[in-house]
């Protein structure tokens, strides 16, 4: 009965502190914020992902900065509801909203084809859009869903729009990531889980994928004028977490210590717009400052043959 008692007064302490504690728990949860003031006119950013989250907390902060923003989006319906509800924001805001499905390779085949004939320039390129534990399934061309989306989908569609960059240089592309590359492996001998499927450990390989494909693609282009840096945007409340009942779950007793939406887009803002990074490329940020990478993420041998793996799942050949 007493440990029981003990036990009780415990958690009504803690319960106590975290109420008392809650706004520095906030302040520190919320991470780096962009502080560059740098306006955006006349330039066009391309966002994947864009309805919801921190995609559409992107894309509301660069419109704001006066860009023509075309928010890529699976489900042009809900994009439409992202995109009024930025314009009841920021009544000028000039946001469209294409349809782009990147767990099929035709869709972003499509969608480049009428991006290229419709839009000039293209300044800023974010590959924000990702899936995240879902169970096993494959995209329309057979790939495992959360490789197939968060790199492959995301690996054509740069490959489609390389020259259009280069084209309108100075130009940026940034990569979502996420600190799960940290136990991420590239697994070559069965990289589309195929053998053997783990929601979390496909997710993480994706992650380090994006990785090394942000590290690869800036190396490639150095003295193009066309930086590539990656990011990871923090534990953030979001749909992301949809597909697994236990991160959801998580998600939900510690909602205390995430990030807000509005916050986890700060780092992906900052890489896009932020002056100082003008020629920088090939680096990692997390709250607007230089990350660090785990020494997978930082293997050339690994970016490279995954790489041609990559280009010869979706039967392209970089000559950029």
């Amino acid at each position: 009965m007493m440990v029981l008692v003990l036990i009780v007064a415990g958690l009504v302490v803690v319960a106590l502190l975290v109420v008392l504690f809650a706004p520095h728990i906030r302040k520190y949860s919320a991470g780096g914020t962009c502080m560059s003031m740098a306006r955006l006119d006349g330039k066009t950013v391309l966002i994947t992902g864009a309805n919801t989250g921190i995609g559409k907390e992107t894309a509301l902060d660069l419109a704001i900065r006066g860009a023509r923003v075309i928010m890529a989006c699976r489900d042009v319906e809900k994009g439409e509801e992202a995109a009024a509800s930025i314009r009841r924001i920021y009544c000028e805001a000039n946001v469209e909203v294409r349809e782009l499905d990147l767990a099929d390779t035709s869709s972003i085949r499509a969608f480049v084809q009428r991006f290229l004939r419709e839009v000039n320039h293209l300044h800023i390129l974010i590959n924000n859009a990702g899936v995240m534990m879902c169970p096993y399934v494959k995209t329309k061309d057979g790939f495992e869903m959360q490789l197939g989306v968060n790199h492959l989908g995301h690996f054509l569609l740069t490959y489609l729009l390389i020259g259009l960059l280069k084209r309108s240089a100075p130009a940026r592309i940034v990569v979502v990531s996420s600190l799960a590359h940290n136990v991420g492996w590239i697994r070559f001998h069965d990289l589309l889980s195929q053998g053997s499927y783990n929601s979390g450990l496909a997710y993480c390989q994706s992650k380090l994928a994006n990785l090394l494909f942000a590290r690869e693609l800036a190396r490639r282009l150095k003295g193009s004028s066309v930086t590539v840096n990656s990011v990871h945007p923090g534990l953030v409340r979001s749909e992301l977490v949809r597909h697994s009942t236990v991160m959801s779950l998580l998600f939900s007793l510690f909602s205390l210590f995430l990030k807000s939406p509005r916050e986890g887009a700060q780092t992906s803002i900052y890489c896009a717009v932020a002056e100082e990074l003008h020629s920088l490329t090939g680096k990692h940020f997390s709250d607007c400052a230089p990350a660090s990478v785990a020494p997978q993420g930082r293997n050339e041998e690994t970016a490279r043959k995954l790489w041609d793996a990559s280009s010869e799942l979706l039967g392209v050949v970089w000559d950029h």
